[in-house]
């Protein structure tokens, strides 16, 4: 790889950010951005939509939640807590955007759907996997105290808030690609758009759809 594509990496090796603890099993994709929401041509604004048929009553009522928890409503980047198989249900992309862009930078949970997941390591949001006990531990504590941050701790594997710490597993391809900064794939291949050009152009198949 050029010294160019090298240096438009964007490792992520760590997230410090205010946490969230959102409770529940089984959160799929629906709940965290409901289907008639997915009509945008751009993920821009899904933010404000996100758990929006959690957060409020059909006639646009605040309901309670941690998202219109004042206590969770810091700036800057957040550390969503789940508990098991979050992120299940349909394939949409929508998801993991729309917390993206309502803040959360990272993960922490019991177990995630595998194709959340990789949505989620594709934008480089690392979603980190902790014990059954430590999550309610982690929650717990948020809870109790959330005017602390949490550092999620990629290479080290490895979850804090206010002195607790708390082991974490994520998987050695994912793990690595946000390390190494290769889990966007778009910029990569722009980068390497000059030698994807010179290598189609030696490609026979190519040459006569050129021609």
């Amino acid at each position: 790889m050029s010294a160019k594509n090298e240096s438009a990496l964007i490792p992520v090796a760590k997230v410090v950010g205010r946490p969230i603890p959102l409770r529940g099993n089984d959160i799929d994709t629906d709940r965290i951005i409901p289907a008639r929401f997915m009509t945008a041509i751009t993920f821009d604004g899904l933010g404000e939509l996100a758990f929006r048929d959690a957060r409020f009553s059909q006639d646009g009522q605040p309901l309670e939640h941690p998202m219109n928890d004042p206590r969770f409503q810091a700036k800057g980047p957040r550390v969503a807590i789940v508990n098991k198989n979050f992120g299940c249900g349909s394939s949409r992309e929508h998801a993991p955007q729309a917390m993206y862009r309502w803040g959360v930078k990272a993960l922490v949970g019991e177990s995630f759907a595998d194709i959340f997941f990789g949505n989620c390591v594709a934008m480089g949001i690392p979603c980190l996997i902790v014990s059954e006990a430590d999550a309610a531990k982690l929650m717990d504590a948020v809870e109790k105290d959330p005017a602390h941050d949490m550092t999620v701790d990629v290479d080290a594997r490895t979850v804090t808030f206010n002195g607790l710490t708390v082991p974490a597993q994520i998987a050695d391809g994912a793990r690595t690609q946000l390390l190494k900064g290769t889990w966007d794939a778009t910029r990569i291949l722009v980068d390497a758009l000059p030698q994807v050009k010179e290598t189609a152009a030696r490609l026979p198949y190519t040459r006569a759809f050129a021609g």
